[in-house]
C-alpha cells in the first residue's frame, strides 16, 4: 500500500507524468527529455530523482558514449498501481433485480472477454430476458438465452464473487450473500429504447475491461 501511495504521489505532478508518458514509448537521456518536453535540465533532474526514488525509472549507462545515461521506465512498477486482487474465489455472478437485462449482459461480456465462467441471477427474476437485451447482445456478437433467468438462491455458491449491477439488488442483498462489488448501472428498461440498452452495454463493457484484470488472477483454476 505504501509503495502504491509513493508511486501515485510521484505521478501527481504534470511534468513527471509527461516524463513517464515519454518513457512509455522508449528510453531517453535526461537531455533528450529536456529537449522534447521543453523543460530546463535542472528541473528534469529533480523530477527524474523523484521518479527514480519511487521505483518508476531506472538509469543505465550508454554502451556507446559512456558519459551518457539513459532513463528506462519500469512497467512492473506501474502494474502495482492496480488494487490487490481479493482472495481466491470461484465464479463471478452478476446480480440485478429481474435478471432480464444488465446482469445477463454483464455475464455474457465477462465470459467473452475473460474466457472464464460467469453466471447471472436476480432477486426477483422475470420470466424471460428482455428482447432488447437479447438484441443488443446479438449486435455485439454475443448470445443470450431468452428463457434463462434465475433466482439468486438457486445460483449463488459460497465461493462466488457477487457483483450487483443495479442499485436495488445491491441494497436488497444485505445478508451473507451481500455482493462484494457494486456497479451502479442505470436500468435501460426504464427508457426501453435501443439507445438505452446500447448505453448500458457500453457501461458494462467498460467496467468489465477495467475490473477483469484484477479479478481473474484470484479465480480458482476450475472456474477459469
Amino acid at each position: 500500500m505504501r509503495d502504491r501511495a509513493r508511486i501515485h504521489a510521484a505521478l501527481g505532478d504534470p511534468a513527471r507524468l509527461a516524463i513517464v508518458d515519454a518513457l512509455t514509448l522508449g528510453d531517453a537521456s535526461p537531455g533528450e527529455i529536456a529537449h522534447d518536453l521543453g523543460m530546463p535540465t535542472n528541473l528534469v533532474a529533480h523530477h527524474v530523482k523523484v521518479l527514480t526514488d519511487a521505483g518508476l525509472v531506472v538509469r543505465s549507462r550508454s554502451e556507446g558514449d559512456r558519459r551518457r545515461t539513459y532513463l528506462r521506465l519500469r512497467p512492473d512498477a506501474l502494474a502495482t498501481l492496480a488494487p490487490a486482487p481479493p482472495g481466491e474465489m470461484g465464479r463471478v455472478v452478476f446480480v440485478c433485480t429481474h435478471n432480464s437485462a444488465r446482469s445477463q449482459l454483464a455475464a455474457a461480456l465477462w465470459a467473452d472477454r475473460t474466457h472464464t465462467r460467469a453466471a447471472s441471477a436476480g432477486t426477483n427474476p422475470a420470466g424471460r430476458v428482455h428482447p432488447r437485451a437479447v438484441a443488443v447482445a446479438n449486435r455485439h456478437g454475443l448470445a443470450l438465452d431468452p428463457t434463462a433467468t434465475s433466482h439468486v438462491a438457486d445460483v449463488v455458491r459460497d465461493d462466488d464473487l457477487l457483483i450487483a449491477v443495479c442499485d436495488n439488488a445491491h441494497e436488497e442483498l444485505t445478508g451473507p450473500g451481500r455482493p462484494r462489488l457494486h456497479w451502479s448501472v442505470p436500468d435501460p428498461v426504464r427508457l426501453d429504447t435501443d439507445d438505452a440498452f446500447e448505453a448500458a452495454f457500453a457501461d458494462l463493457a467498460a467496467r468489465v475491461e477495467r475490473v477483469a484484470p484484477v479479478i481473474t488472477p484470484a479465480m480458482s483454476s476450475e472456474d477459469r
